[in-house]
């Protein structure tokens, strides 16, 4: 039977590893530890706990719908709209993230200065989500 880590669960649960570690420790998810002592859960373990979990409710975490890992929650400060091509500044922080995006993503979304917006960076390319 397959068996998954802790970050392994978390990923498939929607949670980050923290929330999977406090359940763990809490006892709502069964654990047992590896040779190498990391914590593991068994694949029927994850599946129950999995469907308990959807019917009811994550708990204190939103779910995130996106393989983009580093977010940049802030707000949009600049928006620089061409005929085609638009131009988003957010500042999330002490970052500054500067986004190119199509005028058709920037007019859908209704992005406008001062709303919420998270910025999303993979590789070299920053995505925005409208907050």
């Amino acid at each position: 039977m397959q068996s998954y880590t802790i970050g392994q669960a978390a990923r498939l649960l929607g949670v980050s590893p923290d929330t999977a570690r406090r359940w763990a420790d809490a006892g709502r998810m069964a654990t047992h530890r590896d040779e190498s002592g990391r914590r593991l859960i068994d694949g029927k373990d994850l599946a129950a706990f999995s469907v308990e979990l959807a019917q009811t409710g994550a708990g204190e975490e939103e779910v995130s719908y996106t393989s983009v890992r580093n977010a940049f929650p802030g707000i949009v400060t600049a928006i620089k709209l061409g005929d085609v091509a638009a131009q988003v500044e957010i500042q999330a922080g002490p970052h500054r993230l500067v986004s190119l995006l199509t005028r058709e993503a920037v007019e859908d979304m209704g992005l406008k200065v001062g709303m919420e917006a998270t910025a999303r960076v993979k590789s070299t390319n920053v995505h925005v989500d409208r907050a």
